[in-house]
């Protein structure tokens, strides 16, 4: 896998020890003269290698939170940290060279071109890196292989199943070597077979590569295949989830 050096940040020297810091992040958009708070406050921290599930209902702030996490986004109040660089003070040329080479995002919704192979799909990341064509070609035959389908390398997304198009998009994230993978709703789209499939391969990536996964997930079958599951409810984090949404999931 590629080199993992970020970049290079002036609050580095002071950097936490944790994967992910959280600390006291507000977010909240302007309507006119109405104030949305999204997020209040929140204070999480994920360790190096964690596999932590974040669960809530509707509109609790779970998808403002990952993007803040993984750079997509900027706290109104607060600092994010992530792989020792503090995230939420960088431009956003900074944030998109640092997203490409330490976040992997796998979606819902795979987000594959239709028109490319499986190997040009997971290739696309590296094109952003200055990389030479062999060592490309090295790095997306490693990640189809550690998501068992180097066999299907040249099929487009349309001859693959919703499983393994979802193991095509798990590959393009990994396949620059990220410190942190990022899953909004991984299983929402697959069959039960598929999804556990996809949540051993999960698994496996936290065991055998040491990578720290963040799950954002309504399925708590899914959640329970972490090491820890955070419950966000109305833009703070809680112990236990609002019994009116337990019970409806």
């Amino acid at each position: 896998m590629p080199d993992q050096r970020s970049l290079s940040v002036s609050e580095t020297r002071s950097a936490p020890s944790a994967m992910v810091l959280v600390d006291h992040v507000s977010r909240f958009f302007q309507r006119g003269d109405e104030r949305l708070d999204v997020l209040s406050e929140l204070f999480l921290e994920i360790a190096t290698g964690e596999f932590l599930a974040l669960m809530g209902p509707s509109g609790s702030g779970k998808t403002t939170l990952l993007n803040l996490i993984a750079g997509l986004d900027q706290p109104s109040r607060g600092d994010v940290w992530v792989n020792q660089q503090k995230v939420s003070v960088m431009s956003e040329a900074q944030l998109a060279a640092w997203r490409t080479r330490n976040v992997g995002f796998i979606f819902q919704f795979y987000h594959l071109l239709p028109v490319l192979t499986a190997f040009e799909n997971v290739e696309l990341p590296l094109l952003l890196l200055p990389m030479s064509s062999k060592k490309r070609i090295e790095q997306v035959n490693i990640a189809l292989e550690l998501v068992g389908l180097n066999n299907r390398s040249k099929h487009l997304p349309s001859q693959l199943s919703g499983g393994q198009q979802q193991r095509v998009g798990i590959a393009r994230a990994i396949v620059t070597d990220p410190a942190l993978i990022v899953a909004d709703e991984p299983t929402g789209d697959l069959d039960a077979r598929s999804a556990n499939d996809i949540l051993d391969l999960l698994g496996e990536l936290k065991t055998s590569l040491g990578k720290t996964i963040l799950l954002v997930t309504h399925d708590p079958r899914a959640a329970r295949r972490a090491d820890r599951i955070l419950y966000l409810d109305k833009g703070k984090l809680v112990a236990e989830p609002d019994a009116s949404w337990r019970d409806g999931h």
